[in-house]
């Protein structure tokens, strides 16, 4: 019998991660635009929870090169110029399946109802699934859309647009991804269980309810 009823996914880290060195993407945007760099790919990781919601890709990267510039002491103007040449850079079909992921979702969808909930855009976000060849590997796909009142985790909206479409209660789900702040701390706020694949930072106030080194560990659970 499976512990779940539905088990959702972030995509992101979790299921795929680019095969784009985030040091040379990084490298190239502050070349193109002219400016000597202030920071580096986890710096950026580092300001996203803090970032206010974007309605476009074009504005989050704008977002984030301002807060990195204010942390940095730099002038925050430069930001619109690196968000352009980095999203020029950045290639959403450069991904690959994270070790695991492919068998362990396969293993969930025998399992209970499966569901994708990202901190990304509809498009973006769908041309990963596209290219990993998993468009249609979930009973629900749900993506960062503010316009439509789906804000990004760790807001309750996502998860609950998730299990409505799955028809399944918060505590017999499991929400499974990278971040303490946006997977972690949301689906603990939703009653929901989560399984943290441990990346940068450790447990403080967000407490896993499963800490997995890889996703490997992830059968043993479901």
């Amino acid at each position: 019998m499976a512990a779940y009823d539905a088990i959702c996914f972030d995509l992101d880290r979790t299921l795929c991660e680019s095969t784009q060195d985030p040091d040379a993407l990084l490298e190239s945007a502050f070349a193109s635009v002219g400016c000597d760099p202030f920071c580096a790919p986890a710096d950026l990781r580092d300001a996203i929870p803090s970032l206010p919601t974007a309605e476009s890709d074009r504005e989050f990267y704008e977002h984030l090169f301002t807060a990195v510039a204010e942390r940095a002491g730099r002038d925050p103007a430069v930001a619109p110029a690196l968000a352009e040449a980095y999203l020029e850079a950045y290639d959403p079909t450069a991904v690959r399946f994270r070790p695991g992921a492919e068998t362990v979702l396969e293993y969930a969808r025998q399992r209970a109802g499966v569901g994708l909930i990202t901190n990304g855009g509809r498009e973006t976000q769908t041309q990963k699934l596209r290219t990993l060849g998993i468009e249609d590997a979930f009973d629900v796909r749900v993506f960062t859309e503010p316009s439509a009142g789906i804000y990004p985790k760790p807001n309750a909206e996502p998860f609950e647009c998730a299990l409505s479409a799955l028809e399944t209660a918060p505590d017999a789900a499991i929400h499974v991804g990278d971040s303490l702040h946006a997977d972690v701390a949301g689906a603990n706020a939703m009653g929901l269980d989560s399984a943290w694949i441990v990346g940068d930072g450790r447990p403080d106030e967000h407490q896993p309810t499963y800490e997995l080194s890889s996703l490997e560990g992830l059968e043993a659970i479901l």
